[in-house]
């Protein structure tokens, strides 16, 4: 059977057969792509676990805020709550060294139920939100953050109090035991990449077409007859539905989960992760959150080669963030896409000049 090729009209009206989906793709997302498949074969499992591992997870959580901000102009501090819920759930409804409390319900079980609960909690988060804007979301947020952190700190019937949860670990499907090395990198970046698909599918649906118009022209579009609460409040759940996905991996990864794993610090992390790497294009939250997790694992080191107390690395992250906000807005990816043009000013202008030198050649 023949595969068929996306076909188009030319001038006269006849078909004509057109590229291939995945020759429109860029050869560079081809090489990342089979870089990000083959680093178990040049990697140690240090850096597949606790770098690509860690920053796959952050990435997907920034990547709900990003969604929220980027296509519908809503900025949340309540991702990294939302995924901090799911993170409880799991260990609530699932297994974990505290049996006075979990549940020690089957998987299949745990996670839906986990994931309808923080996509829920996430729901009625933007049913707040949305009837805010501006600064006046970033602080209702915020405060649901602040409330969140602290009624589990406080509550030791259900989330265990300060000390919240041990040994959460993932199911061994198929034989697996998919908190190793390895089967937790592909376990993280195959649901990374569902994510940012997602991401990049709904937003160029009419569900984030509309959305998109809405974050432009609110008015307008309530004038057109597009429901805008209704849009906004769905756009929570479907970014709450991303970071529930990357709570419950996070809770996996860490094997444990208590009141600081969606902290006020945590939860200023997932802004921070969103606008330096980027928050106008979904491949921006992972890139933030590869150059967070590096600057984190390895800023300690760093202060102490230069004599400096390990206890500032949060200064050393802090000044690399102000560095690259100072210099580019739009983050690193705004960086990057200023170089290549300032690559292509350079091209082009070497063209012109070399073809200017050919005509008075020519002329001689």
């Amino acid at each position: 059977m023949a595969i068929a090729r996306n076909q188009v009209q030319d001038d006269n009206g006849t078909m004509v057969g057109a590229s291939f989906w995945y020759e429109r793709i860029p050869v560079t997302y081809w090489i990342v792509a089979f870089i990000l498949i083959i680093m178990p074969l040049i990697a140690s499992n240090f850096v597949l676990f606790q770098i690509f591992g860690w920053a796959f997870i952050l990435g997907m959580i920034a990547l709900s805020l990003m969604f929220l901000a980027g296509y519908g102009g809503m900025v949340s501090l309540a991702q990294m709550t939302v995924a901090g819920c799911a993170g409880y759930m799991i260990a609530i409804f699932g297994d974990s060294g505290i049996d006075a409390i979990s549940l020690n319900w089957p998987w299949w079980i745990t996670i839906p139920l986990a994931l309808i609960i923080a996509v829920i909690f996430g729901t009625l988060c933007g049913a707040l939100a949305v009837r805010t804007e501006g600064i006046y979301t970033i602080m209702i947020t915020l405060a649901i953050a602040a409330a969140f952190f602290y009624f589990t700190r406080q509550n030791y019937t259900v989330f265990n109090g300060f000390a919240g949860f041990n040994g959460v670990l993932p199911p061994e499907l198929f034989g697996v035991n998919w908190r190793g090395a390895t089967a937790f990198y592909y376990l993280a970046l195959f649901w990374a990449a569902a994510s940012y698909f997602a991401v990049l599918y709904v937003a160029r649906s009419p569900f984030g077409l509309a959305l998109q118009g809405i974050r432009d022209n609110p008015r307008r579009m309530a004038a057109l007859g597009f429901n805008v609460t209704a849009h906004r409040i769905a756009a929570y759940s479907f970014a709450a539905l991303i970071a529930a996905v990357g709570g419950i991996l996070l809770v996996w990864s860490n094997a444990q989960i208590s009141p600081g794993t969606a902290g006020i610090g945590p939860v200023i992390d997932i802004l921070v992760i969103a606008v330096v790497g980027g928050i106008g294009r979904p491949i921006g939250p992972f890139v933030g959150a590869l150059l967070y997790v590096l600057l984190r694992t390895f800023a300690i080191d760093v202060l102490v080669s230069v004599g400096l107390p390990p206890e500032r690395f949060q200064l050393l992250i802090g000044l690399g963030f102000l560095v690259i906000v100072f210099w580019s807005p739009d983050g690193l990816l705004g960086l990057w896409d200023r170089w290549r043009a300032r690559s292509q000013r350079n091209r082009d202008a070497h063209i012109r000049r070399s073809a200017g030198r050919d005509i008075a050649g020519d002329t001689d």
